[in-house]
């Protein structure tokens, strides 16, 4: 296989990677779920975050598995995935319980600029606005169920076994940019979609919605 098909395939394979429904459900419930500022960049944030923590820990692994030849055991990888699942329960119930008690609200309000915009918050009233690593933590921990398969190289095929570490690594890197990418414009999607809201029940109604799917793919996830 020519460089220019290796490479592209590594990027195409990381792009359909970061669009996996556990990832996306992940962030759909980070973004409505966390308090935060401007909403469109809120959410964005949270999926560049989760990306990146996501990357990280595929790129530690592979280093690992190159490097020093180390491999996860099949039941890591299975774990993991029950791990993944039970995080997008809690989270969806952590959602719901926003909705039910009144602490995930929405409000319009005046930028800097001097426009209007809608908002949704998770958290007291008058809690200040802030940024967190809780997303980047979770895709770190989203990763784990991946983490063997990379590790085998098996996204890359058979014949990635005879390649020289340079080229595996620079697969790994493109692989890592093409989840970047995927989430990243989920974020941007998401982020334009929750915008057309400006109502507080619709606000409402779509993290109920956020929240309940989540916890019917965590169960699923972990059956």
């Amino acid at each position: 296989m020519s460089f220019l098909a290796l490479t592209s395939s590594a990027l195409a394979l990381g792009f359909v990677h970061g669009l996996g429904a556990d990832h996306l459900m992940a962030i759909a419930a980070l973004a409505t779920d966390r308090r935060g500022g401007h909403t469109r960049t809120r959410i964005v944030h949270t999926a560049v975050g989760f990306a990146v923590g996501h990357m990280l820990v595929l790129g530690v692994g592979v280093v690992a598995a190159v490097a020093f030849g180390l491999v996860l055991p099949a039941a890591f990888a299975a774990g993991a995935e029950r791990l993944g699942g039970a995080l997008l329960v809690v989270l969806g119930a952590l959602g719901l319980w926003g909705v039910m008690s009144g602490r995930a609200y929405t409000h319009l309000h005046q930028e800097g600029d001097g426009r209007t915009r809608w908002h949704f918050h998770f958290g007291g009233r008058h809690d200040p606005h802030g940024h967190s690593q809780i997303p980047t933590v979770l895709g770190a921990v989203f990763a784990l169920s991946s983490l063997r398969a990379l590790m085998l190289l098996e996204p890359f095929g058979a014949a990635a076994q005879a390649l020289a570490l340079p080229m595996l690594l620079l697969l790994n890197i493109l692989f890592g940019l093409g989840i970047l990418l995927a989430m990243s414009l989920f974020g941007v999607l998401l982020a334009r979609v929750l915008s057309f809201g400006t109502i507080d029940a619709i606000g409402r109604l779509a993290a109920a919605g956020v929240a309940m799917a989540s916890i019917l793919l965590g169960v699923y996830w972990m059956a």
